[in-house]
This record gives C-alpha cells, structure tokens and sequence, in this order.
C-alpha cells in the first residue's frame, strides 16, 4: 500500500504561516512574532552553549580528534560546535557534550 502525499500550499520565504493557515491578521502577526522570539532564544542558548564548548577545547589545548573522544561525538560534529552550526545541533546534544567536558549546566526561567 502506497501513501501519496501531495502540498496544496507553500508558504513562500518571509510569508506568515499563521495567516496561510486562516488566522486573522493581528493574530497571525502576533503568532508569527512570539514563533521568531522563541526561535531566537533557542538560538541563543545553542549558541551560548557552543561558546562553551569552544573555550573548553582552546583552554586544554585539544586537537578536534582528542576532543571528539572526550565528547563522545565525531571529529566532523566538534568542527561543527566551532563553526557554530546551530541547526545541526539539539540544545540536549550540547548539554550532553559539556556533561562530558566535566562541565555542568544551569538553566534559570525567569
């Protein structure tokens, strides 16, 4: 048995999904811009998290390779961390790799 799956609509690039999907224009805006803010902080703390890490590596003078071991990732995935590749990464994976590093995490909701 096949299931095909066929998109009626595509919401173009800078479009608002929100009022694709029916919302009313203030709502759709006021969704669309609480989605971006949350997207941000997400970005952030990634970001944040991946500063870490990079200053954990530079401060013991590790190659990617020893620190990929340390890590329990790849040599590819600590040269990601670095290049600050945001998307390829869960906030969780990152927390996971500074658990390895002997570092611990704190997160405050304020």
């Amino acid at each position: 048995m096949s299931i095909e799956t066929r998109s009626t609509h595509v919401t173009p690039v800078g479009g608002n999904v929100f009022a694709d999907l029916g919302f009313a224009p203030e709502e759709a805006a006021a969704l669309q811009a609480e989605s971006q803010r949350i997207i941000s902080e997400k970005l952030a703390i990634k970001e944040s998290l991946m500063a870490e890490l990079t200053e954990w590596i530079e401060a013991e003078k590790l190659k990617q390779a020893d620190a990929a071991k340390i890590l329990g990732v790849t040599r590819p995935r600590v040269s990601d961390v670095i290049h600050k590749k945001t998307v390829k990464f869960t906030i969780d994976a990152l927390v996971d790799m500074l658990a390895r590093a002997g570092k611990r995490v704190h997160l405050s909701v304020l």
